[in-house]
């Protein structure tokens, strides 16, 4: 059994979850690796220490790499652990608007997380917003880089407190949010509340190093077998998500991460299109990530892509 570390910047949540589970549920096991799950945050920590060598995977967004590899230098996407950006606009319940409004943001504070906020941004600009004249306050929240904490969780109570107008973060904190009847989802650009360009901002991935697959690229292999495994079996039978739930998450999340996950195995397919590296790329250089393009097969390790089928 080939012992190795996979690296997330968020574990209470669905953004990283196939990989996650893979682990919970036996899936790196039964490719023969013994794959112990890191809580690494902030996300570009997560890409140093795979840059550093102390971990062999990273689930996380994928532009998140580049401030530790700039130009993509050194890493490689294995695959999409879910298509698309997955962050949705959570606003107080109680503020008039309506779904896919962007213009709601106007004169409000808003609350993201490192570089997660770089993506809100572009969003805005793309819908002809800006943030100075339109008066709009993207700050962090208080507790988001405590040991454990997961930030759409803590914006989630940090809107319930009043701290902020709404916050820009994954499904299990719009979820904590709508439940509460703290919050409602304003936009969620996989289901159209958004604008369309958004969607290849990023995606959450599965990646590794050159250094790693020089090493060992059988186990690579396996550890991308184990997480399309993981997404077909997840899309078969969400429930599975309720197991790793009970093991992972505070009885809250673990109540709800089923049918969170539930709505998003549409888009639990590992294929990366060339038209997502496209709309990284140009997302990236927008947000002074990236100085040019890069080339796919710069990108993504092409030599597993018949793994994707799952055959």
């Amino acid at each position: 059994m080939q012992k190795i570390t996979l690296a997330v910047p968020d574990l209470v949540s669905n953004s990283y979850f196939p990989a996650i589970a893979a682990a919970e549920l036996g899936f790196f096991a039964a490719e023969g690796v013994d794959a112990r799950v890191e809580l690494i945050f902030p996300n570009y920590r997560a890409y140093e220490a795979l840059r550093d060598g102390h971990v062999e995977l990273v689930a996380g967004p994928a532009h998140a790499a580049l401030p530790a590899c700039p130009q993509w230098q050194g890493l490689k996407l294995l695959g999409a652990l879910a298509q698309g950006m997955f962050w949705l606009l959570v606003m107080r319940a109680d503020i008039a608007t309506t779904p896919g409004d962007v213009s709601v943001v106007r004169g409000r504070t808003i609350g993201a997380a490192p570089l997660v906020n770089l993506a809100l941004k572009q969003l805005l600009a793309d819908s002809g917003i800006d943030l100075l004249r339109d008066r709009v306050n993207i700050v962090g929240v208080s507790d988001m880089m405590e040991p454990g904490v997961s930030f759409g969780v803590a914006a989630a109570r940090a809107l319930r407190t009043g701290h902020l107008d709404g916050f820009w973060a994954n499904a299990m904190g719009a979820e904590n949010a709508v439940c509460s009847g703290a919050g409602k989802i304003v936009l969620d650009v996989r289901r159209g509340l958004g604008p369309a360009i958004a969607f290849h901002y990023t995606m959450a991935a599965l990646t590794t190093s050159d250094a790693v697959i020089a090493r060992d690229a059988e186990m690579v292999a396996a550890a991308l077998r184990a997480v399309v495994k993981t997404q077909k079996a997840l899309s078969a039978d969400p429930s599975l998500a309720g197991k790793v739930g009970e093991k992972l998450f505070p009885p809250d999340e673990a109540a709800v991460i089923a049918d969170i996950i539930a709505r998003d195995v549409e888009f639990y397919a590992p294929q990366i299109a060339p038209e997502a590296i496209v709309g990284l790329n140009a997302f990236a250089r927008n947000a002074g990530l990236l100085e040019r393009p890069v080339a796919y097969e710069a990108m993504v390790a092409t030599r597993f892509q018949t793994l994707w089928t799952g055959n």
